[in-house]
């Protein structure tokens, strides 16, 4: 009886779970310290650039900007990818480039307008 009750009980558990779920620009997380291609980093900033339009920090012009530049630059904490993406419709000259940071794997840093 007491095995009964217990495969009850773990059934039920799974029966009514919630399944864990990424949340948008999962797919670009990597552990490690394996160094990624440029490819991988400009399809992250492009996740990353649309995840910002989306959750309207960017207006809805940036989506249609591609890349301009993928570079490794020396960053505070040692090598880091730097994305860039320009945009000549862009009102504000001071916001008109857009910079991503990433790690060399590939994680996402941070992004500005500033490129620091």
């Amino acid at each position: 009886m007491k095995y009964l009750i217990a495969a009850a009980t773990i059934v039920s558990g799974f029966t009514f779970a919630t399944p864990a779920l990424a949340s948008e620009g999962g797919s670009c997380h990597f552990h490690g310290n394996k160094p990624t291609t440029d490819t991988v980093v400009v399809g992250c900033a492009n996740q990353r650039r649309d995840a910002l339009v989306g959750s309207g920090k960017l207006n809805k012009p940036w989506q249609a900007v591609k890349h301009d530049k993928v570079e490794m630059v020396d960053g505070k904490k040692g090598k880091e990818w730097r994305v860039t993406f320009s945009n000549p419709a862009e009102q504000d000259k001071s916001k008109a480039t857009l910079y991503m940071f990433f790690t060399p794997a590939g994680n996402f840093i941070a992004s500005n307008f500033t490129g620091q």
